[in-house]
């Protein structure tokens, strides 16, 4: 009891409680070699890290590395070894001892080549569509409603497109004020009390807000150790640029200001501002075609009910093709705000430290909780970083020796088909594909590149292109074959329905279809596991010939050290560690979302912080993971069943179109 009451405050951030009921735990345990002890001893480690007790965990940590379990004593060294600097200084997670250099001048105009034309442009382009696509979606809407007078549905559409467009464009830095105190505790602070913490990033400020006439932006610091920057506002001089503290523990005075001078080129470019008016126009988009599909399904006139119809549909359209532009904006926008600080720090290389060193941070204090951090989940898209992309970038900087050694979990970003694919889905390009053009900047100022990118594409020239490319456009349509299926069968089902006069054939075939599909599918993502070799996490990020359809068959050996559901207490998602890396796992109870919501209720506590053997399917997209089969540790056995439920699925569409038949 005391063990499972120790565990939950642990797991609730109250760390006080939590040492004192695993103190107790611990001194009342009569057997040494129970497993019980040993995972109670490293979750008070845990406990006495978190609370600031760091000479007692680090005490505890050597006495367990002379534990006579080997996963125990192997999970001490780790933790000891993953300690930052700012709680032990001999243990550096800064681990380029030498660093490329920085220009001597700042300033420097550096040349882009291939970002969207311009940056000015691609707004402009985004933004105009984004505006047509909404004012024709509020026309018709207005044309419905009032088609009795087209000319005052004309000025209503224009009206309540400006309306929405100004009051969210002015609100919006109101709303995120609230949402920052409220969630995340943010504490505002002058430019001297910057200073304390980075003096770089402070001259930084001041210079880029004197060179381009700019009101300081109000500066915030979240209390929290996972390392993240953001800015948000509506216009230039009424900005507001949040870091987290883990931004200046994990990263040195020019890193950090190479980061501040990024988040400052999103203010002078006005990215923040753009930003706020493209996804306030879609948003409206969506909410029309919700409006419209309600007309068009309640009471009323069957030709509005009919125009409502053509037009939510097309609204619908427009709301897809308008998510892909802002995703598309808001890439480019990065690129641009990355050559803003190259040119304003001379730095580049510094950055591309920054964003690798950002990505371990997120790693290291992803192992320390075994609850997500809502900073970084709810700041996604705000961020510097995709923090769900971080674990293959983080987790190669967290053993390499030399910078060169990070740079080939970049083949993946770089030249994999799938990485170009999982990227339009994405608000933050590749970190490979950034660092690649910020080691550009930085040979244009004659520099000695951080990581050699160089080596890298060499590499990617030399990978099996038949391996990489041979079937992906094979592979992409089998990542929707069971949608695909559908169309298939309903196209096949209007074709032989009419001169059959089995008119079910309409219902029947597009659900065989679906079966068919999913079956195809299944046996692709999820192939036999019998001769899965055994592996490291590190390994598989190297990996560039990685999909997120072709399943790899693998072997684990690694610590549960938390969930991955940020704010979801039970959900079932977990997150693996071993001496290389850490990596997503899912899990798939046979009695579907109900079982997973029972295990992760019942099970994952009690699972936290026991070393285990795993069996399971490597997926590579944006966010690398592992599809469990099995998880086992010394006392129980899980098991996962992702395979069961999709063909189940495809058993059910089979049998229902039979029955229709019939």
């Amino acid at each position: 009891m005391l063990l499972q009451d120790g565990l939950t405050a642990l797991r609730e951030q109250r760390y006080s409680q939590a040492v004192e009921l695993l103190e107790e735990f611990c001194t009342q345990a009569a057997n040494a070699n129970d497993p019980t002890l040993s995972q109670g001893q490293m979750a008070l480690i845990k406990a006495y890290y978190s609370n600031g007790q760091t000479d007692k965990a680090i005490a505890l940590a050597e006495e367990l590395t002379h534990h006579l379990d080997s996963q125990v004593s192997q999970w001490a060294q780790e933790f000891l070894k993953g300690l930052t600097p700012k709680n032990n200084p001999q243990a550096n997670p800064k681990k380029i001892a030498q660093k490329a250099g920085r220009a001597a001048q700042t300033g420097i105009k550096l040349t882009m080549k291939g970002f969207a034309g311009g940056l000015a442009l691609a707004s402009t382009v985004t933004i105009s569509l984004l505006f047509g696509m909404l004012f024709v979606t509020s026309l018709s809407l207005i044309f419905i409603l009032e088609s009795n007078d087209p000319a005052l549905g004309l000025i209503i559409s224009i009206t309540l497109t400006i309306v929405f467009s100004l009051v969210s464009f002015f609100l919006s830095p109101v709303i995120m004020d609230w949402v920052q105190a409220g969630l995340y505790g943010t504490r505002w602070v002058s430019l001297t009390e910057l200073r304390h913490y980075s003096k770089e990033s402070a001259e930084v400020i001041e210079r880029v807000c004197q060179e381009k006439n700019l009101k300081q932006p109000r500066l915030g610091i979240i209390d929290d150790q996972n390392p993240t920057a953001f800015t948000y506002g509506s216009l230039p001089n009424n900005a507001r640029l949040v870091v987290s503290e883990g931004l200046f523990t994990y990263l040195d005075d020019d890193e950090a200001a190479t980061v501040y001078a990024h988040e400052l080129g999103h203010i002078v470019h006005w990215d923040f501002a753009v930003m706020t008016v493209a996804s306030t126009l879609v948003q409206i988009t969506y909410l029309i075609y919700v409006f419209l599909n309600r007309i068009s399904r309640g009471g009323g006139h069957n030709k509005i009910k009919s125009a409502a119809g053509q037009a939510a549909l097309a609204a619908y359209i427009f709301y897809l093709i308008g998510t892909y532009l802002i995703l598309y904006l808001s890439r480019t926008r990065e690129y641009y705000a990355d050559h803003f600080a190259a040119e304003t720090t001379g730095n580049p290389n510094g950055l591309s430290r920054a964003l690798v060193k950002i990505a371990y941070g997120i790693v290291e204090e992803g192992k320390r909780t075994a609850q997500p951090s809502q900073l970084i989940q709810g700041t996604r898209a705000l961020g510097i970083a995709d923090p769900k992309a971080a674990s293959s970038t983080g987790t190669a900087y967290r053993i390499a020796s030399n910078p060169r050694e990070v740079g080939q979990v970049f083949l993946w970003d770089m030249f994999n088909p799938w990485g170009w694919w999982m990227e339009l889905n994405s608000t933050h390009p590749l970190t490979g594909k950034r660092i690649r053009a910020l080691t550009t900047y930085a040979e244009h100022l004659g520099l000695e590149t951080e990581f050699d990118m160089a080596l890298v594409v060499r590499e990617g020239r030399r990978l099996n292109k038949t391996k990489l490319y041979g079937t992906f456009f094979l592979d992409v349509i089998l990542l929707n074959a069971p949608w695909l299926g559908v169309i298939i069968g309903f196209i096949l089902g209007a074709i032989l329905a009419p001169p059959t006069g089995m008119y079910a054939l309409l219902i029947t075939f597009p659900l065989w279809g679906f079966g068919i599909g999913m079956i195809a599918q299944t046996l692709i993502m999820y192939p036999n596991f019998g001769q899965a070799p055994q592996t490291d996490i590190l390994t598989l990020m190297r990996d560039p010939y990685a999909s997120p359809l072709r399943g790899k068959p693998v072997r684990l050996e690694c610590e549960l050290i938390g969930r991955g559901d940020a704010g979801y207490r039970f959900g079932s998602e977990l997150k693996l560690q071993d001496s290389t890396g850490m990596i997503f796992a899912r899990y798939a109870s046979r009695l579907g979302p109900i079982g997973n919501f029972l295990f992760g209720w019942k099970q994952v506590d009690q699972l936290i912080g026991l070393q285990v053997k795993t069996v399971g399917w490597f997926h590579r997209g944006l966010v690398p993971c592992l599809d469990l089969i099995r998880l086992k540790n010394s006392y129980t056995t899980v098991n996962s069943y992702h395979r069961f439920w999709r063909f189940l699925l495809a058993a059910m569409a089979g049998v229902l179109g039979l029955l229709l038949l019939g």
